[in-house]
């Protein structure tokens, strides 16, 4: 098992190296001179070739590029305003438009981003398992149509209109939430669960309804097995059978996708923090993408894809807990 994670965390760095050099090619290399779009249309040739020293992008592109890469471990230095500024590791850039470092950009917007993703994918998890479960050990009986006609419908809304319709609803008419804010759970913990929950619940209608699919298609499959039914031939009770033999093997297939859908969100909830006002990653995104602020992108796709590798190691470890067969080869 030990070898297993040394060979994924050797690849995690390895890809990690190839997507820092091809945004960087990409966001840099290929894109409009960062100098003109801070000094403008009226900005004199001195002025730009000052820029470029400044912000090193004077250099051959090797240079720029290793220099990136070394910002990330050992931190870099930028001259800004003719005085030097260092930029403490991990240093993901400078920021063309904000005049920001974007590590402190993106510090500062993560926990919103962090507490979205989580708490919704606690519920839809929770949800989406338990109906999948229901209806699947209910197959063809009432029970498993509703379930599969809620699922459908959760499926069938787009995020915005389902976010805008609640609000509207429970924000403005009940007046039973808040409006969703940025609230720290140290502050006020009641205020904080009432600020986020409508964001959660938004979030999560698509992937439980996705996660109740998947679960039922697995347990169905699963009950068909010839364990299982030696299990029952023993005389075993069904709540046992459903539990013990059932629904560890069926969420195999659902820590897959929990763990790709989590790393996914933690890069920012795009349409829910814009929709409700959050000012998560996701909304940092669009804002950049909007203001083609080059550094802040490349640092969010950076960590997007952190986020993803990780996730895809910790799907891998949770394989291992979930199927002792998996456990087992990898030891062998």
């Amino acid at each position: 098992m030990i070898g297993v994670i040394a060979r994924r965390l050797a690849a995690m760095v390895l890809i990690l190296f190839v997507v820092t050099v091809f945004t960087y090619v990409i966001f840099f290399a290929l894109s409009p001179d960062p100098a003109l779009q801070i000094c403008g249309k009226n900005c004199t040739p001195e002025q730009i070739d000052q820029l470029h020293a400044n912000l090193g992008l004077d250099q051959p592109f090797l240079v720029q590029l290793f220099g990136y890469i070394g910002g990330l471990f050992f931190g870099h230095t930028y001259l800004i305003g003719g005085a030097e500024v260092a930029c403490p590791a991990p240093c993901l850039g400078y920021s063309f438009q904000t005049g920001q470092f974007v590590t402190e950009m993106i510090l500062q917007r993560l926990p919103v981003s962090l507490t979205i993703a989580l708490g919704a994918a606690v519920l839809w998890l929770v949800v989406g398992v338990a109906a999948g479960l229901l209806s699947g050990v209910k197959e063809g009986t009432a029970t498993d149509r509703v379930i599969a006609g809620l699922s459908l419908g959760a499926m069938s809304v787009p995020v915005y209109v389902s976010a805008l319709v609640l609000q509207y609803v429970f924000v403005v008419v009940l007046g039973w939430l808040p409006f969703p804010q940025a609230v720290e759970f140290s502050e006020d913990p009641g205020r904080w669960f009432a600020s986020y929950l409508l964001p959660w619940v938004v979030l999560s209608m698509l992937y439980a309804a996705v996660y109740t699919r998947l679960t039922r298609i697995n347990v169905i499959e699963t009950l068909q097995e010839n364990f299982v039914r030696t299990a029952r031939a023993k005389g075993l009770q069904p709540a046992l059978v459903w539990r013990r033999h059932a629904l560890r093997p069926a969420l195999t297939p659902v820590a897959t996708m929990l763990g790709m859908d989590i790393a996914g969100l933690l890069g920012g909830a795009l349409i829910t923090e814009t929709v409700f006002g959050l000012n998560g990653v996701g909304k940092l995104t669009a804002d950049s993408i909007t203001k083609n602020d080059q550094p802040v992108i490349m640092a969010v796709t950076l960590l997007s894809a952190v986020f993803v590798i990780v996730g895809n190691l910790v799907v891998d470890l949770v394989y291992a807990a979930i199927d002792p067969r998996i456990r087992t080869g990898a030891t062998a």
